[in-house]
């Protein structure tokens, strides 16, 4: 075993223990990936599996985080040990997240049975970070009892939740124009429960009508997504929305669903890490970006297929693969 990975075997075991600043830097390896974590993570597999993880997703200014916060401080009441996950939008300065979720969750920061991360999108498309399953993997094995998750909120292509999550939540509010129409093509598809939250405002009426409309349409889902109505900022509605995910999770594990969509989730990740793998090792020192260059330097232009099958079997690979989208 080398020192770094005696380190994090140190961070992890210290973690569950309840050392929060050992988890902290745990949770930093995750997020930065490489090697020290891929030889981390067996360790945290074989412990995964307890948390429950629910995604929140919907549109900016839906009122998630309020939403978020208020849910975890229901299960505290239960005694449950809560992490959130809260994914912000990249700093176009920094870099890094804008933490304003956490600004907000301050009654959760304080909490010792919470723990509150969060991560910048870095220009990663579908509402999380590209790490944000490895962080809820580290949650999930030093023995936190729930895993939240709270997506940017870009609209109907944030539906890389539904993957990482056991239940996934989408919040839409009424008054910002026809919302479910917006959204139809993606989130509408993926929802295991629907969330109208600031319910006292007017058109909440229309916003329910609509979206049981919309799930008329859903003939291929096995159950019909409840809707709950909550008014986040007083907690009305919480209570509610806490017995709807705890019954939505009864069910998935009752039917097997659970299971399945966890085994998804993995066979999902391998093929990611073998994707990235691939690509990285199909581009390293063999100055592919330059011949990509070259290649279309031509004083013809080339077809991008062909340039693509070309450079293919260079790599040894079959030009065939190029044609596919």
């Amino acid at each position: 075993m080398t020192s770094s990975s005696a380190r994090a075997e140190g961070w992890e075991q210290r973690a569950r223990s309840g050392d929060r600043v050992a988890l902290a830097r745990l949770l930093t390896l995750a997020e930065r990936g490489g090697d020290e974590f891929a030889d981390l993570h067996p360790t945290i597999h074989a412990r995964m599996g307890h948390a429950h993880r629910i995604g929140f997703t919907g549109p900016p200014g839906a009122g998630k985080s309020t939403l978020v916060e208020g849910y975890a401080l229901e299960l505290r009441k239960r005694a449950e040990s809560v992490a959130v996950i809260c994914v912000d939008p990249t700093s176009p300065f920094t870099g890094g997240a804008l933490l304003g979720d956490r600004v907000r969750m301050n009654r959760l920061t304080l909490d010792p049975g919470c723990f509150v991360r969060s991560m910048a999108s870095r220009g990663w498309f579908g509402g999380l970070a590209r790490t944000s399953e490895d962080v809820a993997d580290v949650f999930d094995a030093v023995g936190y009892d729930r895993v939240l998750i709270e997506t940017v909120g870009v609209g109907q292509s944030e539906i890389d939740v539904a993957r990482a999550a056991d239940t996934t939540v989408v919040v839409l509010v009424p008054g910002t124009g026809d919302a479910v129409q917006a959204m139809k093509a993606g989130l509408m598809e993926v929802a295991d429960l629907f969330v109208v939250n600031k319910a006292d405002r007017p058109g909440v009426e229309r916003v329910v009508a609509e979206l049981e409309e919309v799930l008329q349409l859903r003939a291929d889902a096995e159950e019909k997504p409840a809707i709950v109505q909550t008014v986040a900022m007083n907690g009305e509605g919480i209570d509610e929305l806490a017995r709807r995910i705890d019954e939505h999770k009864a069910r998935s594990a009752a039917s097997g669903r659970l299971a399945t969509r966890r085994a998804a989730r993995a066979a999902e990740k391998v093929r990611r890490l073998l994707e990235q793998a691939l690509r990285e090792r199909s581009f390293a020192g063999k100055g592919m970006e330059r011949r990509i260059e070259e290649a279309l330097q031509s004083s013809t232009p080339r077809s991008p297929y062909a340039v693509a099958r070309e450079l293919l079997l260079e790599l040894g690979l079959s030009g065939k693969e190029a044609r596919k989208p």
